[in-house]
């Protein structure tokens, strides 16, 4: 296999882990612990954002000084170590301890995504993003039909034992390839180069993305925690494996966005497509707020489309205005506003479910949406079209 189908697979067996239990957690919670309250949920799935959030720009730090592959060696292997933990532990306390250790050691596998696009040039960047994504979504539904199996076949804690086996088959990934030559990276690379205007940092391109994806990772995942929950109100089907299939909709989605974009024939400017992409990721949160299993079937797909679509672009963005040299770090601040977003999402779903309905956190992304089009249009997309250099729209 070739470096980068290597790096690839590594991102697929991380993500099928990651996303065992997103879709459950509440009935995680209940069938393991007995904690019930929609609160306690929203809290912990905060403080994984939050432990990724902070974890992910260290170990970009890290990597300045330490190869990718060789700090994934360790990381996974301190991952797996702490999720047969979370097997054996019966303490919810002690549970809330080593999993959120082991999420942050977990969080290493993101510096596989900017190192797949520093070997790979500029000009197949969109196609590789959309790769990636796929995957990301791929790797999803892979984990919320596996993990629905887990719950409904066998018992909870078992998810974590398959957890701990990715991030073995991780660390395995990682010792294979140091074994190898050292890649060369692609012709883009001026690592070695100094700061310059294209790469702003926090006063440019960053952080105006940063804080547009921030409110755009907030609308998608607020909908999230409890998305099964509000499929089963709806629903006459009362099974886990079809619920976590209904929540994997926009994973499936994207495979066929993928496939589109590699048939379209040439190529898209930095900033064409995203506001189209959230119009469409709009459209389907209406979709999805209609209390109909029907509308709300139709509403994932359409909504898997444009949200797909948007992230892509989004990174696209990203890598397009950055340089080979600076993708990780600028990467993690993306990641971090990204998190942050996140953060805020999962702490605010349980509330809106506890005191109003699960259709509350579809109005609430419908705004969201709505506040990340104006942004994008009038600090981004507006000034692109200005007759200026293509680096001065980030000042």
């Amino acid at each position: 296999m070739s470096l980068k189908s290597v790096l690839v697979a590594i991102t697929l067996v991380a993500v099928i882990s990651d996303y065992l239990l997103h879709p459950f957690y509440p009935h995680f919670f209940e069938m393991r612990f007995g904690v019930a309250d929609p609160k306690q949920v929203g809290f912990y799935f905060s403080a994984i954002c939050f432990v990724v959030m902070i974890a992910f720009p260290l170990w970009a730090q890290v990597s300045k000084k330490v190869p990718e592959l060789r700090i994934l060696v360790y990381t996974q292997f301190a991952a797996g170590i702490l999720g047969i933990g979370c097997f054996f532990v019966t303490s919810y306390t002690l549970f809330w301890a080593l999993s959120l250790c082991m999420i942050a050691f977990k969080g290493s596998y993101l510096l596989v995504y900017p190192y797949i696009l520093k070997i790979t040039s500029k000009e197949n960047h969109v196609n590789t993003i959309g790769l990636l994504s796929v995957i990301v979504h791929f790797g999803s539904v892979a984990g919320a039909v596996l993990g629905g199996m887990v719950l409904e076949f066998i018992h909870p804690a078992y998810i974590f034992l398959v957890m701990a086996t990715g991030d073995f088959i991780q660390m395995g990934a990682s010792l294979y390839l140091l074994k190898r030559e050292r890649p060369t990276l692609s012709a883009d690379d001026d690592s070695n180069a100094g700061p310059t205007k294209a790469t702003g940092g926090f006063k440019g391109f960053v952080l105006k993305i940063g804080v547009i994806t921030l409110i755009l990772y907030s609308s998608d995942f607020i909908i999230r925690p409890f998305f099964v929950r509000y499929w089963e109100s709806l629903s006459i089907y009362d099974s886990k494996i079809i619920s976590g299939l209904v929540y994997a909709i926009p994973a499936l989605v994207a495979l066929i966005a993928l496939w589109s974009n590699r048939r379209r024939k040439g190529s898209r400017g930095l900033y064409d497509g995203i506001i189209t992409a959230m119009l469409l990721g709009l459209a389907g949160l209406m979709l999805q707020g209609y209390p109909s299993a029907v509308v709300v079937f139709l509403g994932r797909l359409v909504y898997g489309w444009g949200i797909f679509q948007a992230m892509v672009r989004f990174d696209a963005l990203l890598f397009g205005l950055s340089t080979p040299g600076s993708y990780a770090t600028d990467y993690s601040k993306i990641h971090f506003f990204q998190n942050l977003g996140v953060l805020l999402a999962s702490f605010s779903s349980g509330l809106l479910i506890g005191k109003y309905s699960l259709q509350s956190p579809f109005l609430v992304a419908i705004t969201g949406f709505t506040l990340c089009i104006s942004l994008y249009y009038f600090t981004i997309k507006a000034r692109s079209m200005a007759p200026r250099p293509l680096t001065k729209i980030t000042q």
